[in-house]
Formats: C-alpha cells, sequence, structure tokens
C-alpha cells in the first residue's frame, strides 16, 4: 500500500512511537551504566585494571587491541566512557539527536564488547548487555529520526 493510506500512517505512527519508547529505555540504561562509572572520572586506573584482567581470557585480535590502544590509553578513555554513558542516554531519554546519539552509544558499547573478547563468544548471544542492547540501539541509529516526543533546537 502507498504512504499515502490512513492504514500505513497508522503503522508508521506505531512504529514511531515504538523507537521513542525504545529510545527512553536504552537512554535511562545507559545514564545508569554512565553513574555506576562516576568513579572512573577521577581514577583511570580502574578501567585499567578492568583492562588487564580482560587480557588473559582475550583473543588475540581482542589482545592486539587492549595492548596497542585500550590499555595504553585507558586514562582518556576512562573519562570518555563516563560522560559518553551519561550524553548518550540523556540525549536518548530526550530525544536530541537521537540517531547520532544511539550510533555513539552503539559503537562505544562494541568497543567494550571486542574488547573484552564476549562478542566473540556463545554467551554473548544469551547475554542481556549483548544482542539486545546492540539490536535496540542499531534500530535508533537506522531509524530514529523524527520521532514523536522529541526534544527540537531549532534557530532563528
Amino acid at each position: 500500500m502507498p504512504w499515502g493510506t490512513g492504514i500505513e500512517i497508522s503503522r508508521r505512527s506505531d512504529m514511531a512511537v515504538g523507537l521513542r519508547v525504545l529510545s527512553v529505555f536504552i537512554g535511562v540504561f545507559l545514564m545508569l551504566m554512565g553513574v555506576s562509572k562516576t568513579t572512573w572520572l577521577t581514577d583511570g586506573e580502574i578501567l585499567r585494571s578492568q583492562l588487564v584482567g580482560w587480557r588473559d581470557l582475550a583473543p588475540a585480535v581482542s589482545l592486539w587491541y587492549l595492548d596497542t590502544i585500550a590499555i595504553p590509553g585507558s586514562s582518556v578513555f576512562s573519562r570518555l566512557v563516563f560522560l559518553g554513558e551519561l550524553a548518550t542516554g540523556a540525549a536518548l531519554v530526550l530525544g536530541y539527536r537521537q540517531r547520532l546519539a544511539a550510533t555513539v552509544a552503539l559503537l562505544m558499547i562494541v568497543n567494550f564488547h571486542f574488547a573484552s573478547g564476549v562478542i566473540f563468544t556463545y554467551g554473548y548471544l544469551t547475554n542481556g548487555y549483548g544482542l539486545p542492547v546492540i539490536g535496540g540501539l542499531l534500530a535508533l541509529a537506522l531509524g530514529g529520526s523524527r520521532l514523536p516526543y522529541c526534544v527540537t533546537v531549532t534557530s532563528r
């Protein structure tokens, strides 16, 4: 059916409201994850020790990433992760630039899953932090524009 029929408009509206609800829930999740990392803002050693702990179980590709990028940059990344989770979570809750916020959050989360090596395990498929979060963020990154009940900023 073409977009002009009442049935399609109604379905599109329902999908948009569904994505908006998803945006709020994932936004709250990200904000709470950020709040749980408040100490990372002042102590980069917390993230560094977590990354070093992952080294023992990491597959080769994750090991290279940990040794070359993540561990050496952990003092900067610890602050970026804290601020990134809070900022992307707040943007998703408010509905501000949802596609950008979802994309940034998706990259952060995949980065953590890759670094830990968990993304390469069967357990990743059954973990609530895995596919549901990745799938929800991907849905928002692809279809999260012009959703209802969003904050918009207009310039005059």
